[in-house]
């Protein structure tokens, strides 16, 4: 079975201030996050990558990412841009950004054709997911609408450079998801608690998605129906509104059009959500070389 890598690049990265996140240097041979997520990919058994980009930066990512890995596995590439919307929907002039990660994954329906694991391509989820999601989109991949998700502690994945947004899930005792919670502005206060943007305290070792699924082909009506009654229902002009791909299959399973397993991950996730993340970064993939988790260069580069 083919298994594919849809990586999620098409983010303008405005907190990260100038320049684009996605192709910042985080090994000590100038490899980029991405490489090492397609390293763990190709590494667990993955054999196709698509990268969901802006058309703006296709000659980028072609020149620093796509030309290599071209060389170790199938590459497609998908334009995520603002105007596309299905009809009979425009885009405003106001409008500066796309529209999510729902809008996202929709872009690259005509470049998939079995399961596929979604990934952000400036997080660092570590080896182990790479391996679960490969395990249960093997055993499971032809059957309709089973998913999976990465589920991360809390405490794991916050930047202690500035807010973020995790979805909090809420699981059963038997391990699958019953809700996702899109929190925004997630930080930690002095005190050590965590907190969300409204002041509400999280525990610090609840799961948490990192927009690491595995899914099916059979999401994209989803998607596309969802998209329209989402721009039916949001003010086109406001860039702070988007279709996300967490609230999306969170609405499947309160529906009950699907069923979602959560996979826990015990590596601490790593990121440049602000420009300051980078240091922190570059001396984890340090250390993580040191340990002999990674060659240097990286045999994608």
């Amino acid at each position: 079975m083919d298994l594919t890598l849809v990586i999620m690049a098409a983010g303008i990265g405005s907190r990260y201030g100038a320049g684009i996140k996605q192709l910042a240097a985080a090994g000590p041979n100038g490899e980029l996050i991405i490489d090492y997520s397609i390293h763990d990919a190709l590494e667990a058994g993955f054999n196709k990558i698509v990268f969901i980009i802006r058309k703006d930066l296709e000659a980028d990512f072609k020149e620093v990412i796509g030309d290599r890995i071209e060389k170790h596995c199938d590459v497609s590439y998908a334009f995520q841009e603002r105007d596309a919307l299905p009809a009979p929907f425009e885009c405003p002039k106001a409008r500066t950004k796309p529209w999510g990660t729902g809008q996202a994954i929709l872009c690259c329906r005509d470049c998939v054709t079995g399961p596929f694991m979604i990934i952000n391509a400036d997080d660092y989820y570590g080896k182990e997911a790479f391996a679960k999601m490969r395990d249960f989109l093997l055993e499971n991949g032809s059957e309709s609408r089973k998913y999976c998700m990465a589920g991360y502690v809390l405490k794991n994945t916050i930047s202690e450079n500035g807010a973020v947004t995790r979805g909090v899930c809420l699981q059963s005792e038997d391990g699958m998801l019953m809700n996702i919670d899109e929190t925004r502005g997630i930080h930690r206060e002095p005190d050590g608690r965590i907190v969300s943007k409204f002041g509400q305290e999280i525990p610090e070792d609840s799961l948490v998605s990192m927009n690491m699924w595995g899914v099916t082909p059979d999401i994209f009506p989803v998607l596309e129906e969802g998209f329209t009654e989402f721009l039916r229902e949001h003010d086109p002009e406001d860039d702070s509104s988007e279709y996300l791909l967490p609230e999306v299959i969170g609405e499947m399973l309160r529906k009950g059009r699907a069923s979602v397993r959560v996979l826990p991950v015990n590596d601490k996730w790593f990121g440049i959500t602000y420009k300051e993340d980078l240091p922190e970064v570059q001396k984890a993939f340090a250390e993580l070389i040191e340990k002999g988790e990674y060659e240097t260069p990286l045999d994608v580069l």
